[in-house]
């Protein structure tokens, strides 16, 4: 039996390892679209559909995919959903037909809306109840590294040794991965059939609602600026600086993710409003004074700050309104954090043909008001350590 007292660090580095090969698998045909564009025949905006196809697997199978194999043990969902990188990348890299490639990203991006349904929940059973914050901030890691370092990194590769070997290399690593989880990560029962709640009851436990109405409004904020953030900073004449200021938003996330790690698992609520302040501040800083340079430099350090704990610590409020059902509740978590992440796109896109780039942080801030006045609403069911921290205290007056 695991000893569940302490952090078992390489085990949840097999489980960040898994997030950060799906984040890398997302992204990697972005950075090399002139590369694949060619090797398929296919124009670019063709090409820029390997990514759509793979978000569009995600949000479609990750609420069925977890609720068809809840009743698994753990390991073998999650060994079903690394394979599906491993055997997917594979006919990515082989593929030489357009739409079979297509078809091969679709059915990678399912199984990473699986994975994402796993991660959290398994992370928490790793560990006692007291540590399950500082598991899943562990467990979670992998997806800033992927976004910070993992795509320059593949992007660099791919254009060295080409677009076919840097997925070969993905598939290389799930391989070395597969064998990673059947040594360290421990194996646990599925849900049992009892236990099992639908859909809709998910849905309705107390506080499950109101965290992934905060997902969405503080993913939809983020995303408005994180992907138009060339227009945004060339108003102020910083558009060459692009690279630096992603850099700087990289780095502090990490920053983030390290302070979430300490105070999650005592100061969950206050974290998340501290969080959701902060980014409000700074989007009021960049409405007032956002053509200063010294502003766009302090203020996107701290959204980066704010935002790297954002899913440790919304996935950690989801699981403890959620309980038992915990992996239903992350695969509704995936569905609202791509819808976030569609809907920045679009309501960016449609404030900067219309208003412009001055009506970002504003929008922006109303987002961020609409999300503190959920949490604030929600103080008794949700954003709260519930059973997870009265278990751990009767533990220790034992």
């Amino acid at each position: 039996m695991s000893d569940t007292s302490r952090l078992p660090v390489s085990g949840l580095l097999a489980l960040a390892m898994t997030g950060f090969i799906a984040i890398m698998t997302e992204t990697l045909p972005a950075g090399l679209l002139p590369q694949i564009s060619s090797g398929l025949g296919v124009s670019a905006s063709m090409t820029g559909q390997m990514v759509t196809l793979y978000a569009l697997g995600s949000l479609v199978a990750a609420i069925p995919l977890t609720v068809a194999t809840r009743g698994w043990r753990r390991r073998r969902a999650l060994l079903a959903s690394v394979l599906g990188f491993l055997l997917f990348n594979t006919l990515t890299t082989f593929s030489t037909d357009y739409s079979l490639t297509l078809v091969a990203r679709f059915f990678a991006g399912a199984s990473a809306g699986l994975a994402w349904g796993l991660i959290a929940g398994y992370a928490r059973r790793m560990v006692e109840p007291a540590l399950q914050g500082k598991a899943m901030t562990l467990a979670m890691i992998g997806t800033p590294l992927a976004l910070s370092l993992g795509v320059p990194l593949g992007t660099w590769f791919g254009s060295l040794v080409g677009w076919r070997t840097a997925f070969g290399l993905m598939s290389a690593m799930t391989l070395l991965l597969t064998v990673w989880i059947l040594l360290k990560v421990p194996d646990f029962p599925g849900e049992s059939r009892q236990k099992q709640r639908s859909l809709y009851q998910v849905w309705q436990l107390p506080g499950v609602r109101s965290v992934l109405w905060v997902i969405f409004t503080w993913i939809t904020a983020h995303n408005i600026l994180y992907t138009y953030i060339v227009p945004f900073l060339a108003r102020s004449g910083l558009a060459g600086q692009v690279d630096k200021m992603l850099l700087l938003f990289g780095l502090s996330a990490m920053l983030g993710i390290g302070l979430t790690g300490w105070l999650v698992d005592r100061w969950l609520r206050r974290t998340v409003l501290s969080s959701l302040v902060l980014f409000a501040l700074t989007c009021l800083a960049f409405g007032g004074l956002g053509a200063s340079a010294s502003v766009l430099y302090l203020g996107i350090f701290v959204w980066g700050l704010t935002f790297g704990g954002a899913a440790t610590l919304l996935q950690t409020a989801s699981a403890d309104a959620a309980g038992d059902s915990a992996d239903i509740a992350q695969s509704m978590i995936v569905v609202a954090w791509n819808l976030a992440i569609a809907g920045g796109g679009i309501a960016g896109g449609v404030l900067l043909k219309t208003q412009g780039v001055s009506s970002f942080p504003w929008v922006m801030l109303l987002l961020l008001v609409l999300s503190l006045a959920i949490v604030l609403r929600a103080k008794n069911n949700g954003f709260t350590p519930g059973s997870r921290m009265a278990e751990s205290t009767e533990k220790a007056g034992c």
